[in-house]
């Protein structure tokens, strides 16, 4: 995920007094590990609680989106930032950094009043977890010894991070029924303290040695683009292609983006090297990433609203029906590694895309009176066993073309491109769902209320189907890119910069 590889070996310091032992390697494991779980967390845990988040501060449909696109933006484009920042002034003081912005941000998320106010929380939140989430690997792996120890350390991170995204939903679910949708949000401001008060006591300090300034306005052209074009593309659900309020923010949102570009072929030390990507092996597989996450982002998305819009599944029951296909996501990651040496590893990332193109395709025929292992759990778990599946090979080959220094900058790049390509994804199928919803004589958007009537439901069904069909159709067209583009790299490829 962040940067790990990039930089000189670190000069640590610990600030104990002399004398005093250092902390145990497992106490700056785990608390650099609960660091990652929240950020993780807070990409998935809200979409169980998006029907009552509405109906409570009279959000749009369209609007809805948002409290998912505006924490997953923010973080995407600050991500390398953050990376790089760690290096320059301290892991663990951009740890505490981070920390302190995600804890602060989701006490103003918990008690916003109104829908610009929830937004305005979630991009802040966005951004502390892109500050913080790049050190936490780097923490890990200089607390632990190389050798088998740093290996589970980092084994740990990356299943604690895995489980963080897993469990989202059923955490969810249970706030939402037992309390109330505001503590999704509020629940990390304790946990946030006290892993905040824990690391300031225990995490040692380390940075690198590379004294490169931060590329500030990289980040902040690419993650403003990025919402900007998200923003114009949401637009056309109302207003349609043609209209001055859609085409405005679409030609703002990739000006923007274009003199992201310029800037990072002109600055001396770039958020994204360009050069990168003159590698067949980054360039393919980070396209093949951005295109496999602009489809897979919505699923917990869409499967959600669905459960709850139309089958009128409580929040809980929504994120229990779930658990199948979050575990299914975690054994598919898991299994990779194992399948990579003996079928090839461009040929596992097909495969993963194939499984999930089979499972959005299923789920395309959801009824209204869905069954839940037909129309949930089975297509479900297809397309988070595939989501799985192939997200390690591609990360592997992605590094495989890195130079040793680059490993962990591409790394987070892999990364980068998965969230970027989920948020416009999400943009892009929210907007197709809720313009076959409208036409299909739904009143509501994609986030309508089953109580809204049963001609309501049948158009959100019809919504929903069409996101998933265009899904598959999405993941289709991810598999002829990657066997016209992937290399044939050796079937060993190292995955010790997956994370």
């Amino acid at each position: 995920m962040p940067r790990a590889a990039d930089a000189p070996p670190s000069r640590i310091s610990r600030p104990f007094r002399r004398g005093s032992p250092p902390p145990a390697a497992w106490l700056v494991v785990a608390l650099a590990c609960a660091g990652q779980f929240l950020v993780v967390l807070d990409v998935s845990v809200v979409n169980v609680a998006l029907p009552s988040m509405r109906a409570d501060l009279g959000m749009s449909a369209s609007g809805l989106q948002w409290v998912v696109n505006a924490y997953a933006i923010a973080f995407a484009g600050f991500m390398l930032l953050g990376g790089r920042a760690g290096d320059l002034y301290g892991r663990k003081r951009m740890f505490l950094v981070g920390l302190a912005l995600f804890t602060l941000a989701s006490l103003c998320g918990g008690l916003a009043q109104d829908g610009w106010q929830l937004l305005l929380a979630r991009a802040v939140q966005g951004l502390g977890a892109a500050v913080l989430a790049p050190s936490t690997l780097t923490i890990v792996t200089s607390a632990v010894s190389e050798g088998a120890a740093r290996a589970r350390a980092i084994a740990t991170w990356t299943a604690v991070g895995a489980g963080g995204g897993a469990a989202g939903g059923l955490v969810g679910g249970v706030l939402v029924d037992t309390l109330s949708w505001r503590w999704v949000l509020l629940i990390n401001v304790p946990v946030g303290a006290v892993v905040l008060l824990s690391s300031l006591r225990w995490l040692p300090e380390s940075r690198a040695g590379d004294r490169r300034r931060l590329d500030l306005p990289g980040a902040v052209l690419i993650t403003a683009g990025l919402g900007v074009l998200a923003y114009g593309i949401s637009q056309t659900e109302a207003r349609g292609w043609t209209a001055a309020a859609t085409l405005l923010p679409l030609a703002a949102g990739l000006a923007l983006i274009a003199l992201f570009l310029v800037v990072e072929a002109r600055t001396a030390a770039p958020l994204m090297p360009l050069g990168l990507f003159r590698a067949r092996a980054v360039s393919s597989a980070n396209a093949a990433m951005f295109v496999n996450g602009s489809a897979m982002f919505s699923m917990w998305f869409f499967m959600t609203l669905y459960a709850q819009n139309v089958l009128g599944y409580t929040p809980l029951e929504a994120g229990l029906a779930l658990v199948p296909s979050s575990l299914a996501v975690l054994i598919g990651s898991k299994s990779a590694p194992r399948f990579m040496p003996v079928l090839g590893v461009r040929n596992v990332a097909v495969l993963g895309t194939v499984i999930a193109a089979l499972g959005f395709g299923w789920q395309s025929l959801m009824t209204v009176r869905g069954d839940y292992l037909t129309e949930i759990m089975f297509p479900g778990i297809l397309m988070m066993l595939g989501a799985g599946l192939t997200a390690t090979p591609l990360a592997a080959l992605a590094t495989s073309g890195a130079a040793p220094g680059e490993a962990g900058l591409v790394s987070g790049l892999i990364n980068t491109s998965r969230t970027m390509g989920g948020s416009l994804g999400l943009a892009v199928m929210s907007t197709i769902a809720a313009a076959r919803t409208a036409s299909a004589g739904g009143t509501a958007g994609t986030a309508g209320t089953v109580g809204s009537g049963r001609g309501t439901a049948e158009a959100l069904t019809e919504g929903y189907a069409l996101a998933f069909r265009t899904g598959a159709g999405v993941l289709l067209g991810a598999v002829v890119l990657m066997v016209v583009w992937l290399p044939w790299p050796p079937r060993r490829v190292s995955t010790s910069s997956t994370g």
